[in-house]
């Protein structure tokens, strides 16, 4: 009985050490979407984007997610696309640091405001900005992945080595008991 609790709290531990942090799913404009007339730089103002996050962009028919170098995205060009999706919820994993731009290439849905631009930092770093950067470098294409809706919460909480040693310690304290 000793040597199994022991294994337990000893599979807790290096749970903790292997996952120190979760990564988090935002969904693109929370409730509404990926949609012409949203205010994509208000929604991603104040969020923290890191290396292992994803997005999750949920959108009807009539609309696409394309990620572009940021030249095309301020013009609202669609013809040198990273990558491309519409089939109306489709996922990118942040999988590299630096300035990630996405739009909409359907005519005129960019230029009215369907149009994201996301700062993603290092695993390392705890802060991030959302303002596409003035140095005209793009960011490196990341895979486009078309999953099942998700649910419409912005993110997911990320879960921290803490969280994981508490409930390593309730859960050998739960096996004292029996």
């Amino acid at each position: 009985m000793v040597f199994s609790k022991a294994l337990v709290l000893a599979l807790f531990l290096a749970m903790n050490m292997a996952l120190p942090t979760i990564a988090t799913v935002y969904t693109v404009g929370d409730t509404s979407g990926w949609a012409t007339g949203g205010d994509y730089s208000t929604w991603a103002s104040g969020k923290n984007f890191v290396v292992g996050d994803s997005l999750v962009f949920n959108y009807g028919s009539g609309h696409t997610v394309d990620e572009v170098k940021e030249s095309d995205y301020k013009s609202c060009s669609t013809g040198n696309s990273i990558s491309t999706d519409s089939s109306g919820a489709t996922t990118i994993p942040l999988k590299t640091s630096g300035t990630h731009y996405f739009i909409c290439s359907v005519p005129g849905h960019c230029s009215g405001g369907m149009k994201l631009a996301v700062t993603v930092k290092d695993g390392k770093s705890s802060s991030s900005t959302t303002t596409p950067s003035s140095s005209g470098k793009g960011s490196p294409p990341s895979s486009t992945t078309a999953t099942p809706k998700a649910n419409a919460s912005s993110s997911v909480s990320r879960v921290t080595p803490i969280v994981v040693l508490i409930v390593s310690l309730i859960s050998c304290c739960v096996l004292n008991m029996v």
